[in-house]
């Protein structure tokens, strides 16, 4: 009905207008247009364009996303065919860069023998990107395929990492190089700086040579325990039931020191010097278990012997007075040897050598067995036991006396007596209990007819001919020594009891000493001034040991006091065994280099710089030698 009505008034519009209302229509026909079908045709245009647009993005981004997991694929295939190397790679990454990836694998740890593979689905980002990166020298590419090469800058820094690297490495070697020669010098002058009155008393437990950790002693005191343990086995074995007992206490006292302590600074200081210098000496005076061995497999070796071949050749050349006699008072077999095999070595005439050889009858089978079985050359050689000569009893000899006394075995066993300081625990060595030790002052009586002897000390060796020494003229003197009192060390107050009046009223304190271990004694001088007797009667004024300690130097300075020559000091080179400051050019230019002190060459404490020149006379391939275990 209204559209009825709405049309019907346009007709009347219409018929009453006429002509002029063709005009307005056109003119509002095209005003609708423009304001309503305008705007609604660009909105969809638009949005059918967006849409579009949208799709082929999504396509390009879809496209693109396709190709890097092609890549991807082809790249983690080309890994996985390399396990074994890719691992180790993706293990360091890891390490040093974080998380794993493969970009970061292909930008630092891709080698020459990984290649990636180009893709013909690059677009033309990529391409662009490719090329940029080729002018920078990044990435090279030949045949359509790219591989990783360093830029001159990296290559330059890695080069300067390389070279700091090695010159870094250079510098620890040679610090370490000098540090190791400051150490040598530094003990060198340490040693030189130290008194020389306490300069025999050498040891390397000594402060001197302490190093900067703070658990060194502990460490060492452990380690000495430990070498305890090992030597109350030996003794348990040689039956020394007193040293076992001995041993075992001293192993419960250390142990009681240590106790929980950590550090030197929990250490008692009393008891850390004590227990060194006791571990010390007792290192000192016990005979290797490889020498043992030695001993006791000659000493079997021998028993099987029959009397015939237990015979030396050349036996009338033992009494010969115009032979070159030498005196070898030993229980070290392998000791003995070097003494004997040095000097022939190096004589001129081994033929004209006779050696005599005195030893215990514990050892006396082994030494007999080792010399039949090794002769030195032409020389002869004379094996005797000690416990065979009758006439040395405690009736004739005083120490033998002193020795067999309750006074003297209580200040040898009982090294814990109040009277007794750690000073005195180097006294307290068997080798001040064994005649062997005494025997020297004896020379005439065990060697009746000869006319001079040549004194050796097991702990010696031999560089040169020694035979000129026969010839130097003693000046009516008995002891042919080289004198040790270049410095106050070695003088006549160091070694007896001054405050003594005897020993004040008849001796100098400042007289020089000398030396034993190479002494040329004139065995007709000695019976003329009656030099035995001589040594019996100061001998039996020490009982009490008021003049000087045990020992055999403190009555060998008194017993030929004013009746030595001395020799010049090229003969006789002292201090092996405990100076570690001896110049190289004496101890080659010695005639007899002498290794007195704790460190015997034929133990571990021997030092490492002078082991050589006594090593060099054993033959350490020899089947005995093998069989003990003995080597360099």
């Amino acid at each position: 009905m209204a559209l009825k009505r709405g049309l019907s008034g346009v007709n009347r519009i219409r018929g009453g207008g006429g002509g002029g209302g063709g005009g307005s229509r056109s003119a509002f026909i095209l005003l609708v247009f423009f304001c309503v079908f305008a705007p609604l045709v660009f909105f969809v245009g638009r949005g059918v364009y967006i849409d579009s647009s949208n799709d082929y993005s999504n396509d390009s981004v879809k496209q693109d996303l396709d190709w890097r997991e092609r890549l991807a694929m082809k790249s983690l295939r080309s890994l996985f065919s390399k396990e074994a190397s890719v691992l180790d790679v993706i293990t360091a990454s890891t390490a040093d860069l974080g998380p794993f990836s493969l970009d970061s694998f292909k930008k630092n740890n891709l080698s020459a023998s990984y290649r990636e593979v180009d893709t013909s689905v690059r677009n033309s980002q990529n391409q662009t990107t490719s090329s940029a990166l080729n002018a920078k020298g990044d990435i090279t590419s030949k045949g359509g395929s790219h591989q990783k090469v360093e830029t001159p800058a990296k290559f330059y820094r890695r080069q300067l990492r390389e070279k700091r690297r090695e010159m870094r490495a250079n510098e620890l070697v040679k610090r370490n190089v000098d540090t190791i020669l400051k150490l040598e010098n530094a003990a060198i002058e340490r040693s030189k700086s130290v008194d020389s009155a306490v300069l025999g008393k050498y040891s390397i437990w000594r402060r001197e040579n302490e190093n900067d950790n703070s658990d060194s002693n502990i460490r060492l005191m452990r380690d000495q325990v430990i070498m305890a343990r090992v030597y109350c086995g030996i003794a348990k074995l040689k039956n020394k039931t007193e040293l076992l007992q001995e041993l075992q206490a001293r192993i419960k006292d250390s142990q009681r020191v240590l106790a929980e302590a950590t550090t030197d600074a929990d250490l008692p200081r009393r008891s850390l010097k004590k227990q060194s210098t006791f571990l010390a000496q007792l290192a000192a005076k016990t005979i290797p278990n490889p020498i043992h061995c030695l001993s006791m497999r000659l000493t079997i070796d021998y028993y099987l012997l029959s009397p015939e071949k237990r015979k030396f050749p050349r036996r009338e050349n033992r009494e010969n007075p115009n032979l070159y006699h030498y005196a070898l008072f030993s229980d070290n077999v392998l000791a003995a040897s070097v003494v004997v095999n040095s000097t022939i070595m190096n004589a001129k005439d081994p033929s004209k050598h006779v050696f005599h050889l005195v030893t215990d009858k514990l050892n006396f089978a082994a030494m007999n067995m080792w010399f039949l079985l090794n002769p030195p050359g032409k020389a002869t050689i004379h094996v005797e036991n000690v416990d065979e000569f009758k006439w040395l009893n405690s009736s004739y000899c005083p120490v033998l006396r002193q020795l067999e006394s309750a006074a003297m075995k209580e200040y040898y066993f009982k090294a814990d007596h109040p009277s007794s300081g750690s000073s005195n625990l180097k006294y307290r060595n068997p080798k001040y209990l064994s005649m062997l030790n005494h025997l020297r002052f004896y020379l005439p009586e065990v060697y009746p007819k000869l006319n001079k002897i040549l004194f050796l000390d097991d702990d010696i060796i031999v560089q040169k001919d020694l035979t000129p020494l026969w010839e130097v003229n003693l000046n009516g003197k008995v002891n042919g020594a080289v004198e040790t009192c270049g410095e106050s060390f070695h003088r006549f107050d160091k070694y007896l009891n001054f405050s003594n009046p005897h020993i004040a009223r008849n001796f100098n304190p400042n007289a020089c000493g000398w030396a034993y271990g190479m002494n040329m004694f004139d065995l007709k001088e000695w019976k003329k001034r009656d030099i035995t007797g001589i040594y019996h009667k100061w001998q039996n004024m020490n009982e009490n040991r008021t003049l000087w300690k045990l020992g055999t130097l403190p009555p060998g300075l008194i017993t030929f006091y004013g009746l030595t020559h001395p020799l010049d000091k090229s003969w006789h080179v002292l201090g092996l065994g405990y100076n570690p400051s001896i110049a190289k050019k004496d101890i080659q230019n010695a005639a007899v280099v002498h290794y007195n002190g704790n460190m015997k060459p034929w133990l571990e404490l021997a030092m490492s710089k002078y082991r050589p020149y006594w090593t060099k006379y054993i033959k350490f391939d020899h089947p005995y030698l093998r069989r003990c275990n003995l080597h360099e």
